[in-house]
């Protein structure tokens, strides 16, 4: 069977490719921006990729052509496709079709933590023997690819709440169907397709309906807009958790037959804590205490891997195993991946996109610098490339959220919502906007200094600006 793969590149897309790959098809796909790690992944894997969305690619005529959700009418490739009758389906659809569908899926979902969480948990699993299947948003480090078909009955999968395709307006998790669910939080986001958030809550508890009353749902402690969700219906059992709750708190929610989940940070950049479980009994007496002490930091990390060891815990897996794995973990590409160092400059490449995102980064940043005792400058470089920030929406959200920063550097893009002269003036710390990559690596060659800690942040390619930033240091020094 020849599948291809419209928008293969996109980190969705490109795992569904490994595993047709995987299941024996013959796989090729195209897509218009074909960059690194994905690229480099799919190239690994044999698979074949072209450039741009001409109708060539599809001659001869596949068996079944898989549409991703960046396509749209008027596309050359999808116009293709429904003129001559060619079969199509959507992402989230060939995966529950041909994958889960009969599968025990631990699905994460969330605005932030997504990729981290399900990466942590599929370890979880992978290193307690388990051998799961798994896709995950990114490339886990602790595996050869973002993607696998598995050998046992267990699937994490990450799942995204944006549509599923120019056909299918649903928000892809609701084609999962988990038995075990994170929800690590809720923020309005993807402005592009989400009127407010009430109308993404909404997508939420249409997951929240698919998941069986014998499943379980793990969401974090006095999140509102998560409570919300649950209101409007849910007939599964919850597990909450959360960070430095007060043991009262922690015990009248795990009574009853409940569990509620606790951290209590041992030092400020989070790179140890202990978890306490509660839930024994009627009066949520404590169950188990275990320490953690791995390479991640910041709070949010933290909350990640608590959810990864309650989610893995509902399969079976023991608390102590899930600590031990979780020690081993090596976290996934483009989540804070120092990319090089010259002349004491460390270059950092992160996906943040969204304005809480970009925060808990440069703050976990800020708290390992503390810890170390290290006065060294932070400088965030941020491309708003995602559809949310380009329409404007977080305009002073993201004054707020750079505020851990010695000094940030704007992208400015030729067509875009965000005030760039006002987010310079509301600015805390010294702030600039350039309109070329170019003049963004100039104006670093000049300002940075051994000591800096340089972190660039977007959910694209950035042009590059990593490799080429590193090598015009390298170059001038």
């Amino acid at each position: 069977m020849h599948v291809h793969i419209l928008g293969i590149c996109g980190t969705f897309m490109g795992s569904l490719a490994v595993l047709a790959k995987q299941l024996g098809y013959r796989v090729s796909g195209s897509d218009a921006n074909v960059y690194p790690p994905m690229s480099t992944q799919l190239e690994a894997q044999g698979i074949t990729l072209m450039e741009g969305y001409r109708a060539e690619h599809l001659q001869p005529q596949p068996d079944l052509v898989i549409i991703g959700n960046a396509m749209s009418r008027g596309n050359p490739a999808v116009e293709h496709v429904l003129n001559e009758g060619l079969n199509y389906i959507s992402g989230p659809q060939w995966l529950a079709q041909f994958v889960l569908h009969d599968r025990w899926v631990l699905a994460v979902a969330g605005t932030h933590g997504k990729t981290t969480t399900s990466a942590m948990l599929a370890w979880i699993l992978q290193y307690s023997g388990m051998q799961p299947g798994y896709l995950i948003g990114g490339v886990c480090n602790n595996f050869s690819s973002s993607a696998a078909l598995g050998e046992s009955a267990f699937f994490v999968v990450e799942a995204d709440e944006y549509d599923s395709a120019f056909f299918d307006k649903r928000s892809k998790f609701v084609h999962y169907t988990p038995r075990t669910a994170i929800l690590n939080n809720l923020e309005f986001d993807h402005a592009d397709i989400f009127e407010n958030l009430g109308a993404i809550e909404r997508q939420f508890n249409h997951l929240v309906r698919t998941i069986p009353s014998n499943g379980l749902i793990i969401y974090p402690f006095a999140d509102e807009n998560l409570t919300r969700v649950l209101r409007q219906g849910c007939w599964t059992k919850c597990q909450q958790f959360g960070v430095a709750v007060d043991e009262k708190s922690c015990k009248k929610l795990a009574a009853n037959g409940g569990v509620f989940w606790n951290a209590i940070l041992l030092n400020a950049q989070g790179s140890e804590f202990e978890l306490i479980k509660y839930g024994q009994g009627s009066t949520g007496e404590v169950m188990s205490r275990t320490q953690v002490k791995w390479e991640l930091t910041g709070e949010h990390n933290v909350r990640n891997g608590m959810a990864a060891i309650a989610a893995a815990h509902h399969v079976g897996i023991d608390v102590k195993a899930a600590q031990k794995a979780l020690q081993e973990f090596k976290g996934v590409k483009r989540r804070m991946e120092l990319r090089g160092e010259v002349e004491g400059v460390r270059v950092y490449d992160d996906f943040a996109h969204h304005p809480t995102a970009i925060e808990l980064t440069l703050k976990g940043m800020a708290a390992k610098l503390r810890a170390d005792a290290k006065p060294n400058r932070i400088v965030a470089v941020i491309e708003p490339r995602s559809n949310t920030m380009n329409l404007g929406i977080h305009q002073q959200q993201l004054v707020t959220a750079c505020e851990a920063a010695s000094m940030v550097v704007w992208l400015k893009p030729e067509k875009s919502g965000l005030d760039f002269n006002k987010l310079i003036a509301d600015s805390k710390v010294p702030s600039y906007a350039f309109p070329s990559v170019e003049e963004i690596i100039m104006f670093l060659e000049e300002n940075v200094r051994s000591g800096d800690h340089v972190i660039i942040m977007s959910n694209g390619g950035f042009g590059g600006i990593h490799e080429k930033l590193l090598k015009a240091l390298k170059f001038g020094s």
